[in-house]
């Protein structure tokens, strides 16, 4: 999407060289319409540079930091060296995901034969409210559907576009891990107690909803496999011990006893 605004100080904006000169250089922002921005020699790289062209071509896309804003100039001051490696790639990787965006914006503008461009504009406007970025709109959309829209005011048409289109787009990143628990009982009806602590440590993915899947297989008494398969490491991990201390406490209160091992010596994952 388009963006006639103008860039707020300190913020890390993605630029196309137009014109170095003996002084310094003079770029596009991306992200604000094709405003014009001036780079000094005295802020291309620390310590003395004697040619620019050295450090910066025409048409090559750096990332810059805002020094400076005068809309009354039209004037945009900006910085090369202020900007390290880690803030270059993650402004670049912000950038890449944002045109990703806005072309599946077009798609859902396809798909429901939106030909308003206000329209669309309006709907960008609001995911990015809401979600902070259209992409980031797009990813929950891909990892909750409609749950993660529950509270955004989104028209029905554009929100079912949005989440086929982000489903068949974004390949979400999953993990998965896995721990063992060692259940005992010694009572007559053993089997029947170490069954109910599975269940109810199974039960704990039905509470943790559709994005996670929950694997418990036994290895050999008397030791049970939970695997946990989820988007992330910190779910999956916060899953596992959810589901190995439900086990746990299930059969201690039924009269066996239970342990729990993240890791197992020699075991395969």
């Amino acid at each position: 999407m388009g963006n006639d605004n103008w860039p707020e100080v300190g913020e890390f904006v993605v630029c196309t060289v137009k014109n170095v000169t003996d002084f310094g250089a003079y770029v596009e922002l991306e992200e604000f319409g094709g405003r014009e921005g001036f780079i000094h020699i005295s802020e291309i790289k620390a310590g003395w540079v004697k040619y620019v062209r050295d450090y910066v071509r025409e048409g090559q896309k750096i990332v810059c930091k805002v020094l400076n804003v005068d809309p009354s100039r039209g004037h945009i001051d900006l910085s090369l060296k202020d900007v390290n490696d880690h803030q270059r790639r993650a402004k670049i990787q912000e950038w890449k995901n944002e045109q990703k965006a806005a072309k599946w914006l077009q798609f859902v503008a396809e798909e429901t034969k939106t030909d308003d461009d206000s329209t669309l504009q309006a709907l960008h406007e609001k995911l990015v409210e809401e979600f902070g970025s259209a992409y980031t709109a797009f990813e929950e959309a891909a990892i909750e559907g409609e749950k993660a829209f529950k509270s955004v005011k989104v028209n029905k048409k554009y929100l079912k576009s949005i989440i086929k289109i982000a489903g068949e787009n974004i390949k979400l990143p999953f993990v998965d891990i896995a721990g063992y628990v060692d259940l005992t009982c010694n009572l007559p009806n053993g089997i029947e107690v170490i069954k109910q602590a599975l269940s109810a440590a199974n039960s704990i993915n039905d509470v943790d909803g559709k994005d996670i899947r929950l694997e418990i297989s036994y290895t050999g008494a008397p030791r049970y496999r939970i695997k946990v398969i989820a988007p992330d490491y910190k779910k999956a991990e916060s899953v596992l011990k959810k589901s190995a201390q439900t086990a746990v406490d299930t059969i201690a209160k039924l009269g066996g006893h239970g342990t729990f091992k993240r890791h197992i010596e020699s075991a395969k994952a």
